[in-house]
């Protein structure tokens, strides 16, 4: 195969897992498309594959302490691509990172670099008064940009500020792309909503036990620091981890806030999919040897 297998799902819809049976049966090695498993300091949390016979790159490579645009991601797999491509294998890109796959498919614009602006540390009052002053200076500055990730609007901010142009307005301009639209074979795991939360109760359970509460210990020792920029930062469970370990919250509690966090999330990955995801192959098979079954056959179609 010459194409460039892309598999996008939800949280803890089992995308790692037939990604590895998928580059078994192509001969393919895998790319990371999610922008929390890069980091280097939260492998059990952020769900990180465990180590297979098949080649993974870009997983727990960058520091917290790095900050990691969707640009770099973009230049870095397009060039990784390349490479597993002379080498005659199958790239095949998993994640649930939906920036990351349009820039793939529909390529980015070249921002020029500018100076970031950080606004985590505001509470909910300050972000809105934040907000309220952007917006009267250009009432489209935060077009496209889901207001309640804070990382988002920072940057939206930081580009109008450095540039004069919003990020509506840059991605407006022509993209510079890397692959072309036949390239892909785009498929979309997307289960039924009430068989993906008993999966992210389970998959939280096995978590803590193979030792997310000491990851969360050394991690925010380190980088835990209420008012800092780091991305890793948002991961689902180290914030509640940390309340829970500070005797702020017991274990249901804590339990209860990890499954409305990543049920949110998962969310607004099934609105990225209807949304952006019309043409991509869908599987909604809960059965892990129905959907693997059901994934190789299409693959192998001619």
């Amino acid at each position: 195969m010459k194409k460039i297998i892309l598999l996008f799902g939800p949280t803890a819809s089992g995308k790692s897992e037939i990604a590895i049976d998928i580059s078994r049966k192509l001969n393919g090695e895998i790319l990371n498309a999610d922008s929390m498993q890069v980091y280097k300091e939260i492998k059990i949390l952020s769900a990180r594959p465990n180590k297979s016979n098949v080649k993974h790159h870009f997983y727990g490579f960058l520091s917290a302490k790095k900050s990691f645009s969707v640009g770099e991601w973009y230049k870095l797999a397009a060039k990784r691509i390349k490479e597993i491509q002379k080498r005659k294998k199958v790239p095949v890109v998993v994640g649930g990172t939906g920036l990351y796959f349009k820039a793939l498919t529909d390529g980015l614009v070249n921002i020029p670099k500018v100076e970031k602006k950080d606004f985590s540390h505001l509470n909910p009052l300050g972000r809105w008064m934040m907000g309220n002053h952007y917006h009267k200076k250009n009432s489209t500055i935060f077009d496209g940009v889901n207001m309640n990730d804070i990382q988002r609007v920072s940057r939206a901010i930081s580009v109008y500020e450095g540039t004069g142009l919003t990020l509506k307005e840059w991605q407006s301009k022509k993209n510079k792309k890397y692959f072309k639209s036949k390239d892909f074979i785009k498929l979309c795991l997307s289960p039924p909503k009430d068989a993906l939360e008993k999966k992210i109760k389970k998959r939280f359970n096995q978590m803590l036990k193979k030792g997310a509460l000491n990851e969360v210990s050394k991690y925010k020792k380190k980088f835990l620091v209420p008012a800092s920029y780091i991305s890793a930062n948002s991961i689902i469970g180290i914030y509640e981890i940390d309340l829970y370990q500070q005797k702020s919250i017991n274990l249901n509690e804590l339990k209860d806030r990890v499954l409305i966090r990543t049920r949110q999330y998962a969310k607004r990955q099934y609105t990225w999919q209807r949304g952006q995801m019309k043409d991509w192959k869908q599987f909604t098979d809960t059965n892990y040897l129905d959907l693997r079954k059901k994934v190789l056959s299409y693959l192998s179609k001619p």
